[in-house]
């Protein structure tokens, strides 16, 4: 249900035909790597994390992996995921097909890790876990909803030059 309410609110963007959706799982970044047939750090993955009583969502590189330092420096407060409970409530997205598309209004806003602009193109999930969407990065920050900014929050990427 989630895929079509993304692929309707990616109509507004026209791109609602670039949604692929498969016949196998692309809940994790490995899967979706290999069922869209790409190296995983092209797979945006998106991670949601309790800001105070709001959440936010993090979208990075699948070779990107939060540091805790630059988390705290930033918000001012430890990483803490969403549970699979929680990040449905807060996203409308069950766990696997989080993304930063089709958001409620309130209570979350989204943010992209410089860690997917060495590519031309990336692959956040598209509502479920078997489906993405490829964007490049500015069509990814024209799209997500409730965008709030580019950050620089995740480590270990630095190391793949692709």
């Amino acid at each position: 249900m989630s895929v079509v309410k993304v692929r309707e609110y990616l109509k507004d963007f026209g791109m609602e035909e670039r949604i692929r959706e498969f016949d196998v799982s692309s809940a994790t970044v490995e899967l979706a790597a290999e069922a869209v047939g790409v190296i995983p750090a092209r797979i945006a993955k998106t991670l949601s994390f309790h800001l105070g009583e709001e959440a936010i969502l993090i979208v990075c590189a699948g070779d990107a992996k939060v540091d805790n330092k630059k988390f705290k420096a930033l918000y001012g407060t430890k990483a803490r995921m969403l549970t699979p409970e929680q990040a449905i409530a807060f996203t409308g997205h069950a766990v696997g097909g989080v993304c930063p598309f089709a958001l409620p209004k309130e209570r979350i806003r989204s943010y992209l890790d410089v860690s997917m602009k060495r590519f031309d193109t990336i692959f956040p999930a598209a509502g479920s876990a078997s489906s993405a969407v490829v964007l490049s990065c500015e069509e990814l920050e024209r799209c997500a909803s409730n965008m709030a900014g580019w950050v620089d929050v995740c480590k270990g990427w630095q190391e793949n030059t692709l």
